[in-house]
């Protein structure tokens, strides 16, 4: 979406990302300049050097967005990719592209997602969360490489346990040991629900799965020995992995319904979007206390 703005020069258009930082600077300057004034602080105080280096710390700590994209096919076969972007402000529903053409092809993919990403604006955003198909996992890495501020995800280091332990099957006998037989993969009607249930999965089962990668068994077994299976290992001990999982997890799940709405032929999904994603808002806020930045 853009807005044409007149200029003395003629017609030029607006980004949405430039609305944004607009609104947002509005915003803030309203906010200081009540601080100033409730708390009797005298202007003169913005020439000190510690001023500026405040305003320089607070900028790094930026939370930015997520951009999720959700593959799927409609009646005709058509192929589509629906997109909406998360951030603690809420939810909102980008675009929907037909990928029929392309859905297949790595470089088409990535030039899809490098404008999704331009158009929001790189500097706002944190991730980009996709399904797991080769094309879109490989315009993954063509995106990171061109843009460097965007992150890779908790996500793919789930994919990475799941993945170590469902292609050896003495692995997952071992595991379903600790597990008392539940499984870590979620099947879901969308490879994105999936990844988000699978992640959930692993989030219920973090202490077998810990007292698992901790146990005799484990160090005794070959695959302790292997590059992989120290990688995995240390992804499923590290305390930092399982917070992030859990602020994925607040921050996404209620968001499944939603796109479990607009992937649906059975009803017509626009006329109940604005009221699920709303919905969501307020119970993404609820999990994070009501706090936007985490």
């Amino acid at each position: 979406m853009r807005k044409n703005v007149a200029g003395g020069s003629g017609t030029k258009q607006t980004t949405i990302s430039a609305i944004l930082k607009r609104d947002l600077r509005n915003s803030a300057c309203k906010t200081i300049s009540q601080w100033f004034y409730e708390n009797a602080i005298q202007f003169n105080a913005t020439r000190s050097s510690k001023y500026n280096q405040m305003f320089e710390d607070v900028a790094r700590h930026d939370v930015g967005c997520t951009i999720m994209s959700d593959g799927w096919t409609d009646k005709k076969r058509r192929s589509l990719c629906n997109f909406l972007v998360n951030s603690p402000r809420g939810t909102v529903f980008l675009e929907s592209k037909d990928t029929s053409k392309f859905s297949k092809t790595a470089e088409k993919v990535f030039e899809m997602l490098d404008a999704i990403v331009e158009k929001v604006g790189e500097e706002n955003v944190v991730q980009i969360v996709t399904d797991n198909a080769s094309a879109y996992k490989a315009a993954g890495h063509l995106l990171m490489e061109k843009r460097k501020h965007v992150h890779k995800t908790t996500i793919s280091k789930g994919r990475k346990i799941t993945n170590f332990i469902y292609v050896r099957s003495m692995l997952i006998a071992m595991m379903k040991e600790f597990t008392e037989g539940k499984e870590l993969i979620r099947p879901a009607v969308t490879r994105f629900a999936t990844s988000y249930l699978t992640l959930s999965s692993l989030s219920e089962n973090r202490g077998q799965l810990m007292t698992m990668f901790s146990s005799d068994k484990w160090r005794k077994s070959n695959f302790a020995n292997i590059q992989e299976g120290k990688r995995v290992q240390g992804i499923v001990l590290d305390g930092r992995f399982w917070a992030n999982v859990t602020n994925c997890l607040r921050a996404t799940l209620p968001l499944i319904k939603v796109l479990r709405l607009v992937d649906s032929d059975e009803n017509p999904a626009m006329p109940f979007l604005y009221l699920e994603l709303t919905q969501a808002k307020e119970k993404i806020k609820k999990n994070f206390n009501n706090v936007e930045k985490r």
